[in-house]
């Protein structure tokens, strides 16, 4: 190798050796160094997205049930519709004197002519077994109401006693009716219940009727015109063992008529036929008096 040569290669020797000190700066400033690491390295954990939640929706609460869970709804009724009723009151006649009992019937704007209509129908068979009879002849109508007046018309009965009953039985049949509180009979003065009294007889029983269905306790209801306003009451059985008693006090007596309830009490152990007595006791003798039996069914309570 030639001495030139030699120097040149000295000289980069020279300067590779040098390049490996202290770093020098420059116009770009100091040269990046490398962390120092004391571990095992670490991996910087790679950013996840969260996901943004679905909107869920919120279930409607369902209410607690408590007790008896409810029965299905039953079938609606086939048919014809419940038809709306009417109950009136009938007055009879019973060894000449008045005696009431019930109708339902379907109901009707005119009750009068209704009225009337069952009055000349007479008794049921029920009723005529006690006794009942009608005066009233049929095909009777009411004209007008006019001012609280009824306005009607009725064949003659020959026998003055006989005319009075049925002109009674109109008149206590129809006044029931808030629309009537007195009855003309053709061109005669208006008349009202009061015109009649005479021909109660001492005790009236308007509650039970004949022939009806009753469960104890009953309550029998009417008037009376009695000794000391007392009035007592006895129901009987099948075989005509007593099985009940009581008495009330009307709200008028010896010589005027007031109202009574009593109520009474029985055990049976099946439906039967039984008769409530109501009657009024001696104040001579202490025996029975005035005496009305009403023929009903007895049935369990």
């Amino acid at each position: 190798m030639s001495r030139r040569t030699l120097g040149v290669a000295v000289l980069v020797a020279v300067l590779l050796v040098g390049g490996c000190g202290t770093p020098r700066s420059g116009a770009l400033g100091p040269a990046p160094t490398a962390p120092t690491s004391t571990g095992a390295p670490t991996e910087r954990p790679r950013p996840t997205s969260t996901p943004t939640p679905r909107a869920t929706p919120t279930p409607t609460p369902t209410p607690a049930v408590t007790g008896t869970p409810p029965r299905p709804l039953a079938p609606a009724p086939t048919g014809t519709r419940h038809q709306a009723t009417v109950t009136i009151e009938l007055w009879y006649v019973r060894s000449g004197q008045l005696v009431p009992t019930r109708r339902t019937r379907p109901a009707t704007v005119a009750t009068s002519r209704l009225a009337l209509t069952e009055l000349a129908a007479g008794p049921t068979p029920a009723e005529a077994a006690t006794g009942l009879t009608t005066r009233l002849p049929a095909g009777v109508e009411v004209t007008r109401i006019t001012d609280g007046v009824a306005t009607l018309r009725i064949p003659p009965a020959g026998d003055p006693a006989e005319q009075r009953l049925r002109e009674a039985q109109v008149v206590w049949t129809l006044t029931q009716f808030p629309s009537v509180r007195q009855v003309r009979f053709g061109d005669g003065d208006p008349v009202g219940r009061a015109d009649y009294t005479s021909l109660l007889p001492p005790i009236v029983v308007t509650g039970p009727t004949v022939g009806e269905r009753v469960t104890a306790p009953l309550t029998v209801t009417g008037t009376a015109d009695v000794f000391e306003a007392t009035v007592s009451v006895r129901v009987r059985d099948a075989a005509g063992r007593e099985v009940a008693t009581g008495f009330g006090t009307a709200s008028c007596g010896s010589g005027c008529r007031g109202a009574y309830r009593v109520v009474v009490g029985w055990r049976t152990t099946r439906e039967q036929h039984g008769t409530v007595e109501v009657y009024e006791v001696s104040a001579q003798d202490g025996a029975r008096i005035n005496t009305v039996a009403v023929p009903v069914i007895l049935a369990p309570a």
